[in-house]
């Protein structure tokens, strides 16, 4: 499964746990591959350098290694805006030049637009239903 996963995800998944992090397990696991762009991992540091941590344990080893483990790939033009959030684009560009399947994210300004340029949005909860099933 050929994934793009936003920044709110693996900052969880990296924090806490749950859903997020069993995704970010998945593609240790290599049942999925994650993409990203320089713009997407930029917003992952961003948020952590804001917002940064009190998590049980410290995520920036997984941190580190989701900066080396996702496949980086150049953004594909989208011409006019797609969501109403600008800043929620990057990851349609990214997931439309790594011809992903989904993107996982938790962002309901991603997720209404259903399937942009045959893309499926999905929750992290929805991605890991769908690698148990398949």
């Amino acid at each position: 499964m050929r994934v793009v996963v936003d920044a709110g995800v693996v900052f969880s998944g990296a924090g806490w746990g749950g859903e997020a992090y069993l995704c970010l397990a998945a593609l240790a696991r290599r049942r999925v591959l994650a993409f990203a762009t320089t713009h997407t991992l930029e917003e992952l540091r961003r948020a952590v350098e804001a917002i940064g941590f009190k998590a049980v344990h410290s995520p920036y080893t997984i941190l580190e290694w989701y900066y080396g483990a996702a496949k980086m790939v150049a953004p594909a033009p989208l011409g006019k805006q797609r969501s109403r959030d600008a800043t929620d684009d990057p990851y349609l560009a990214c997931a439309l030049a790594a011809s992903a399947q989904f993107i996982v994210s938790r962002d309901h300004d991603l997720l209404v637009l259903g399937k942009p340029f045959g893309i499926g949005i999905i929750t992290p909860r929805e991605m890991l239903t769908r690698l148990t099933v398949g």
